[in-house]
C-alpha cells in the first residue's frame, strides 16, 4: 500500500491555477442563473414567490441551501469541535423539526392558506390571516431589524474561511461574499435565488461527503478515529480545566446534567436552533413557491438527505479535528500536539477552516472551497431577500408609484441589509458565529412560532391573541438576551451599567438558560389567554381559509 505521506505529497504539488478555473467556472454558471431568474422576473409575484412553480427538487434543495449555512458548517462544527459529538442531537432537531415536520404539518397548510390570501411573504401572510396590517408592519421590522445579525454571522463564518484557507484579508473577503451575493439577489428576486441555491446545494451535498471520507482517510478509519477520540476525554481535565467546569466530559459523550454546557447545548443550540427552523420567514415562504403539497411530500427525501450529509458530515467532522490536531504526525506537522480549541486560539470559528487547510491536499481543498462558498451565498442571498420584501413589500409598498415599484423597494431594502450586515461583521467578537445563529432562530421561534401554528390550526384564535403572542415573545427574548443571558448581558454591558450587576439573576442555571425557553411558553400562554378573553374571529373569513 502506498504511504499515505507520499500521496498527500504528491497532490500538494499542484497549482493553485485549479482553484482559479474552478471559482470562474462557478462563476459564469451562477451568473447564467442569476440571468435566467432575472429573465423570468416579470412581476411582484415572480420576484417574491419565484411564481409559484417551483420543482419540487429545486424547492428542497433550496430550502436546506438556506437553512445549512456557513454559520453552520463553520461556526457549529467549531462547536463541536471544543464540545463534541453531543452536536450531532442538533442534525436530528434539524431533520424532525426543520424537514419532515415543517414539510408535513406546516407546509401544506402554508401553501393552501398563503393562495386563498394571496400572501407574497411571511409578514403578509400573518397580517392577512388575522385581518391585520398593523401585525404584517411589526412582523416585517422584527425581521428586518433582527436578519442584519444572522447574515452578519454567516458572513463572518464565511469570511473566516476565505481568511484562514485562502489568505483573503478579511475585509475584503465580506467585501467579496456581499457583492456576489447582492448581483444575483437584487436582480433575479426569488427565481433566481432559488435556482443558484439548488446548484449550491448539490455542490454542498457533495463537498461534506468528501470532506467526512478525507477526514477518516487522514485518521486511519472510522473505528481507530473513534478510539483515538473517546481515549482523549482525560484531556478535558488536563488541558481544559475551565472547560472542564463547564461539564464537558470528552467528546464522544454528552455533557455532564445540568452544567453551564448542558445547558447551553439543549436549550440554545438543540431546542432554540432545532425548534426554531420551524418559524423562519426565509424557510416559511418556500412552502408558498411550489403549485401543489404533492411538491412538498416529494421534497421531504431529499431536504432529510441533505441536512444529514452537510450538518451532520461538518459536526462529525469538528469533534474528530482533535485527533488530527493531537497527533501531529497525522497532519505531517511539526507543531506540538493541540486539542482543536487550542491549535485555534480559543476561537472555534476557526477550527474547521484550520483543519480543512491542514488535512486536505489542494485538490479536495479547492472543491472544499466552492463548498464554503455556496453554504455562505446560498443562505446570504435568502437573508437578503427577506431582509429585502420585508422593507419593500411589507413596510413600504403603499408608497410604491410608476417610477418605484415595491419590486425596485425591495431591491433597495436587499442594499440596505447588505450593508447593515456587512457593518455588524466588521464589529462582533471573534466566536460569535454560532451564538448569532442560535439568537436569530430563538427570536423567531418565540416571536413568531405561536402565532404560526395558530394561523394554520387554531380557528378560534383572534387578532388580540395574536399581537399578545408576537409582542409578548418578542419583548421577553430581547429582555432576556439584555439583562438575563450572561452571554449576551455581559458583553452589551446595558444590564450592568443600569443595576450595576452583570445579569439580574445569577442563581445556576438561570444564566446559562437560552432566552427562547421561557420566552416561548410566555408567548403561547398570551396567545391562548387574550384569545380566550376576545371575541372569535370573523367566521365567514375563517370559513374560506379552511374549507
Amino acid at each position: 500500500m502506498m504511504p499515505l505521506n507520499f500521496i498527500f505529497g504528491a497532490v500538494y504539488n499542484l497549482n493553485a491555477t485549479i482553484l482559479g478555473v474552478l471559482i470562474a467556472l462557478y462563476a459564469i454558471i451562477i451568473g447564467y442563473l442569476g440571468i435566467r431568474g432575472f429573465r423570468k422576473t416579470k412581476n411582484s409575484q415572480d420576484y417574491l414567490l419565484a411564481g409559484r412553480s417551483v420543482n419540487p427538487f429545486v424547492m428542497a434543495m433550496s430550502y436546506g441551501a438556506a437553512f445549512i449555512s456557513t454559520s453552520a458548517l463553520v461556526g457549529f462544527g467549531g462547536i463541536a469541535g471544543q464540545f463534541g459529538m453531543g452536536l450531532m442531537w442538533l442534525v436530528f432537531m434539524n431533520i424532525a423539526f426543520g424537514i419532515v415536520l415543517a414539510f408535513i404539518v406546516f407546509g401544506h397548510r402554508t401553501r393552501s392558506i398563503g393562495v386563498e390570501l394571496d400572501a407574497k411573504t411571511f409578514p403578509e401572510f400573518i397580517g392577512r390571516r388575522f385581518q391585520s396590517s398593523t401585525m404584517k408592519y411589526f412582523i416585517a421590522a422584527v425581521i428586518f431589524i433582527f436578519i442584519p445579525l444572522y447574515s452578519s454571522v454567516v458572513l463572518i463564518s464565511g469570511a473566516r474561511f476565505l481568511q484562514e484557507v485562502m489568505g483573503v484579508p478579511y475585509s475584503w473577503a465580506l467585501g467579496i461574499f456581499a457583492a456576489v451575493v447582492a448581483i444575483y439577489v437584487i436582480f433575479g428576486g426569488l427565481k433566481g435565488v432559488m435556482y443558484v441555491d439548488a446548484l449550491m446545494g448539490t455542490v454542498m451535498i457533495c463537498g461534506m461527503l468528501l470532506l467526512i471520507i478525507m477526514c477518516y482517510v487522514r485518521l486511519g478509519g472510522v473505528v481507530p478515529a473513534h478510539e483515538k477520540l473517546t481515549e482523549m476525554s482525560s484531556l478535558v481535565a488536563q488541558r481544559l480545566p475551565q472547560e472542564y467546569a463547564l461539564g464537558h466530559r470528552g467528546w464522544t459523550v454528552m455533557p455532564e446534567f445540568n452544567s453551564v454546557w448542558w445547558w447551553t447545548l439543549v436549550s440554545s443550540l438543540m431546542l432554540g436552533v432545532g425548534v426554531g427552523a420551524l418559524a423562519q420567514p426565509q424557510l416559511a415562504v418556500r412552502f408558498m413557491t411550489v403549485k401543489s403539497g404533492r411538491e412538498l411530500n416529494r421534497a421531504v427525501l431529499v431536504g432529510s438527505i441533505f441536512i444529514l450529509c452537510t450538518a451532520g458530515s461538518a459536526y462529525m467532522t469538528g469533534a474528530l479535528s482533535n485527533v488530527f490536531f493531537m497527533h501531529p504526525e497525522i497532519g505531517l506537522s511539526s507543531r506540538a500536539p493541540q486539542l482543536a480549541i487550542e491549535a485555534a486560539g480559543g476561537n472555534p470559528d476557526l477550527i474547521i477552516p484550520m483543519f480543512i487547510k491542514e488535512a486536505l491536499p489542494p485538490v479536495v481543498l479547492y472543491i472544499f472551497s466552492l463548498t464554503m462558498l455556496s453554504a455562505a451565498m446560498s443562505t446570504l442571498s435568502s437573508l437578503f431577500h427577506v431582509a429585502g420584501t420585508s422593507l419593500g413589500h411589507d413596510l413600504c409598498g403603499r408608497l410604491s408609484c410608476k417610477s418605484l415599484n415595491s419590486m425596485n423597494i425591495s431591491r433597495i431594502g436587499v442594499c440596505i441589509g447588505i450593508v447593515l450586515s456587512v457593518v455588524f461583521a466588521m464589529i462582533l467578537p471573534p466566536g460569535v458565529v454560532a451564538r448569532g445563529t442560535a439568537i436569530f432562530f430563538g427570536i423567531c421561534a418565540a416571536a413568531f412560532l405561536p402565532a404560526y401554528v395558530a394561523a394554520l390550526y387554531w380557528k378560534r384564535a383572534t387578532r388580540a391573541g395574536i399581537w399578545a403572542g408576537v409582542v409578548s415573545g418578542s419583548f421577553v427574548t430581547v429582555f432576556g438576551l439584555l439583562f438575563l443571558h450572561r452571554k449576551e448581558a455581559a458583553w452589551l454591558g446595558i444590564c450592568k451599567y443600569l443595576t450595576g450587576r452583570e445579569v439580574l439573576v445569577d442563581i445556576h442555571p438561570f444564566p446559562v438558560v437560552d432566552p427562547f425557553v421561557y420566552a416561548l411558553p410566555i408567548s403561547v400562554i398570551a396567545l391562548i389567554a387574550v384569545t380566550l378573553l376576545t371575541t372569535p374571529p370573523d367566521k365567514e373569513h375563517i370559513d374560506r381559509l379552511f374549507k
